[in-house]
């Protein structure tokens, strides 16, 4: 055997980079700096070549366009918006859109993941092959495919506003969406959100001095009464004192379609469903393995103390199986909000479809607006990963891993 052979990896590394950098270490900075003079090379020549292609087709680089008025009408805004607005009021229209349907449909694809996932694991033999059923049938066909099934081909095909179909004659649903009474604030509004709020963080005050006082001294505190008295009792007295917070504007049928009240388009709810289903599918089989990378001790530690299944899963089970869990869940998380970019199908005035669509191709700014709109799925994502990995943390902490 060669002395090259016998020596440990790590002097044989020492010997390369030694050959690479020299004894001193020059050679080594000299390249790097000279690495980086040629990316700032092709930086400035990338630069230098847009200004110029710029300049030539007489596009204004910057963001002056934003100051602009954009011109069109967007179907829904969470927040007031004209077609007189500015595209910078777009944009923000545009994100909170975006936002909206990100957060419902995590929501949604983590309950209904986490039902199939339990389905799936389910001694029934029904309820078992069920949720085989979906996770094969929803994961394997494409995303797009499902928002245009479900735009297209259900709620297409429900009544026009004439023929709609009502819910106790105060709510309507038709192929021009949900709609429902809007809810208007009265003169008690602001207190009654004040002591709505105090009572929310009051209760979850007191759970977590429950739970505290059950870890740190076994002592079992009966928390509910005191809960149900801060989320009920205080508001109801609220109303008591300063009358009805808020009233309710029911949707009439006028002409062709309805006014007042609140309409949830339909495109929004297509979009949701198709997002929530699809991704749902996934999470299922993440929370599978994850509850299956569990002992299987552990469910029968739970059944000799005379606890259900179910009981077993919730408290036992499922909290150390989220160490698993969290990681993958996270890049589910991800991808749903990265997917709802495919709302341009369908119409959704998502940022995509109002900001790198139809504002690009008035303005022209290529360069500002695609920046924008990838500095924003970047933040949205890191945000997200930031979230999850607290969450994370805390999980393991929890567990005393």
């Amino acid at each position: 055997m060669s002395t090259e052979a016998r020596k440990p990896p790590a002097q044989i590394a020492l010997k390369i980079r030694r050959i690479l950098g020299g004894k001193t270490g020059w050679n080594g900075v000299a390249v790097q700096f000279a690495f980086a003079a040629v990316l700032g090379w092709i930086a400035y020549e990338i630069v230098s070549n847009t200004r110029a292609n710029l300049e030539n087709q007489h596009i204004a680089a910057g963001f002056g366009f934003l100051r602009n008025n954009a011109g069109f009408d967007v179907n829904q805004t969470l927040i007031s918006y004209t077609g007189s607005d500015t595209f910078l009021r777009v944009f923000v229209v545009g994100l909170l859109n975006t936002l909206v349907v990100s957060v419902v449909g995590i929501f949604f694809a983590t309950v209904i993941g986490f039902v199939i996932a339990l389905c799936r694991l389910s001694p029934n033999w029904l309820l078992s092959r069920i949720g085989e059923l979906y996770v094969e049938v929803i994961r394997n066909l494409p995303l797009l495919f499902q928002i245009l099934f479900w735009y297209l081909a259900v709620l297409a095909a429900l009544p026009n506003p004439r023929q709609s179909i009502s819910l106790l004659g105060i709510a309507f649903v038709s192929n021009r969406g949900l709609v429902i009474p809007r809810p208007i604030g009265e003169g008690g509004f602001e207190a009654f959100l004040a002591v709505l709020a105090f009572g929310i963080v009051a209760a979850l005050a007191l759970r977590f001095y429950s739970r505290r006082a059950l870890f740190q001294r076994g002592q079992v505190i009966r928390i509910w009464p005191y809960v149900l008295g801060l989320l009920f009792g205080l508001p109801l007295v609220t109303m008591a004192l300063f009358g009805l917070p808020f009233s309710f504007e029911v949707p009439q049928l006028k002409g062709f379609n309805f006014a007042g009240g609140s309409r949830i388009i339909p495109e929004f709810v297509a979009l949701t469903l198709a997002l929530s289903t699809y991704t749902a599918a996934f999470i299922a089989e993440i929370v599978r393995a994850g509850i299956l990378s569990v002992h299987k001790g552990q469910m029968e530690a739970g059944s000799s103390l005379g606890l259900s299944r179910g009981t077993t899963l919730r408290l036992i089970v499922v909290p150390q199986a989220m160490r698993v869990i969290v990681p993958p869940l996270t890049n589910q998380y991800l991808n749903l909000t990265k997917n709802s970019s495919l709302a341009v199908a369908i119409g959704y005035p998502d940022l995509v479809s109002v900001f790198a669509g139809t504002s690009l191709s008035q303005t022209g700014q290529a360069i500002e607006i695609i920046a924008m709109t990838m500095g924003v799925y970047l933040l949205i994502s890191l945000l997200t990963s930031a979230i999850m990995s607290v969450y994370g943390w805390r999980v393991s902490r929890s567990l005393g891993a």
